[in-house]
């Protein structure tokens, strides 16, 4: 175990609760710290429940191709906990180094001296201390959880505010209605600072106007304000600037034509000058792990060499939407017979997230999220999937699992979607050999 995971490990006794929303807490460790968040780069704040991970993204991408210096933090990570901390360079970036991490973590822990907060807040502290002593251009802040409670929402006065789609998804902290969650993301507008909206249901656009009006922020909403569509292989944008004709996003899936757009509008509402190139060249290189990732080698990939395999971690109704929505274009492009290899947290609505692959997936084989105490076990999962319309099996692991799809009879060879968890996507690319870089 490295430096850091003890001291990660460490922070988890600081609250009695995992997540426990507020703002006290951490505004406190920002004054102790000397207000770090208050000399970082300017920030454009991604919030929403879906695509807020795509969309930053696609932010960098463009920001990088520009010759911007990005930091970036985002939530969860998928191997190491350092993937969340994103340092900007002159060219390109990396993530936050091992003996940087662990020093600030112990530097920071220290000056809260022992008074109670939670692991995320002490570790965004934490973050925005490395990000102020890096020079950088843009600094890309994903919210955590929700938005107008989330530790990242110290942030005063940001560039622009980002809400993606909202749906429901951690109804037990945000609420159980779509205008309730709505209501916590729209928590980072800003008053008199841009909000980018990306498509929302009428539901939840309708509570994000009017949080934009209580605090006079300047909304940009999709499909009023800007469009963007997929247009003859391409992705044409267009706002009250003018129109981009660009190249399709290299991220598959028609959900993310909704995502580069917004990425897109943020960064021209934001201020930012990109040249037309520094679009075009972000779209086609982005990369973002985990999100219709093709799993084309590697140790996992080697036992099933046949088969096309896609991991994926979406893992609430709303994502298994578009994903089914990305598989079924793949289907009509080049026909093979679908099997899902399935884990989830009991925390997420199964039924929900599996009921768009109904009369799709051939087969789901269920599975454990390994070193996750809220799994779902792979039995109660196959009830589920089964519940959805779908014929369901467990398995012990996602290997014993290709290794039945293996065994089976299919037509033609399959292909292999892992989905469901974001954790078992980092297993799953930890043991295929395939981490983030």
């Amino acid at each position: 175990m490295d430096r850091s995971s003890a001291i990660l490990e460490r922070l988890t006794t600081l609250h009695p609760k995992e997540i426990d929303l507020s703002l006290e807490r951490v505004e406190r460790l920002m004054a102790d710290l000397g207000h770090p968040e208050r000399q970082m780069a300017p920030v454009i704040h991604v919030a929403g429940t879906n695509g807020k991970g795509s969309t930053t993204a696609f932010m960098r991408a463009m920001l990088e191709a520009a010759g911007k210096r990005v930091h970036v933090y985002t939530s969860p990570h998928l191997v190491r906990f350092h993937e969340r901390i994103r340092l900007g360079l002159a060219r390109g970036s990396r993530f936050v180094a091992e003996d940087e991490l662990a020093d600030e973590l112990i530097r920071v822990e220290q000056i809260n001296a022992g008074r109670p907060i939670t692991q995320f807040e002490i570790t965004t502290a934490a973050a925005f201390a490395i990000f102020a002593r890096h020079p950088a251009d843009v600094v890309l802040l994903e919210v955590g959880l929700g938005g107008r409670l989330d530790a990242t929402n110290v942030i005063e006065a940001p560039l622009a505010a980002v809400i993606t789609p909202v749906a429901l998804d951690h109804e037990k902290f945000l609420g159980a209605t779509l205008t309730a969650i709505a209501h916590e993301k729209a928590g980072i507008l800003k008053r008199g600072r841009p909000g980018v909206i990306g498509p929302q249901t009428p539901e939840a656009l309708e509570e994000i106007e009017r949080q934009g009006a209580r605090k006079r922020a300047d909304l940009f909403i999709a499909n009023r304000d800007w469009v963007a569509h997929p247009e003859r292989g391409r992705l044409v944008y267009q706002d009250e600037d003018g129109l981009l004709d660009l190249p399709a996003p290299r991220l598959p899936g028609r959900h993310q034509y909704a995502n580069a757009g917004t990425a897109v509008a943020a960064l021209r509402r934001a201020g930012l000058k990109l040249p037309a190139a520094a679009y075009e060249t972000g779209l086609a290189t982005v990369e973002w792990p985990a999100r219709l990732q093709s799993l084309a080698g590697g140790t996992l990939a080697e036992r099933l060499p046949e088969a096309e395999i896609w991991l994926d971690g979406g893992h609430n109704p709303a994502a298994g939407h578009v994903i089914a929505e990305a598989m079924a274009d793949l289907e009509e492009r080049a026909p093979k017979p679908l099997v899902l290899i399935a884990g989830m947290l009991n925390t997420k609505d199964p039924i929900g997230f599996f009921r768009p692959f109904a009369g799709l997936a051939r087969r789901v084989y269920t599975v454990p999220v390994p070193h996750a105490p809220a799994s779902r076990t792979a039995e109660e999962l196959a009830v589920a999937a089964g519940a959805a319309g779908l014929t369901a099996e467990p398995a012990a692991d996602v290997d014993a699992a290709l290794k039945a799809i293996g065994n089976w009879k299919f037509e033609a060879a399959p292909r292999v979607l892992i989905c469901g968890s974001l954790y078992l996507a980092g297993t799953v690319l930890s043991e295929n050999g395939t981490p983030p870089v």
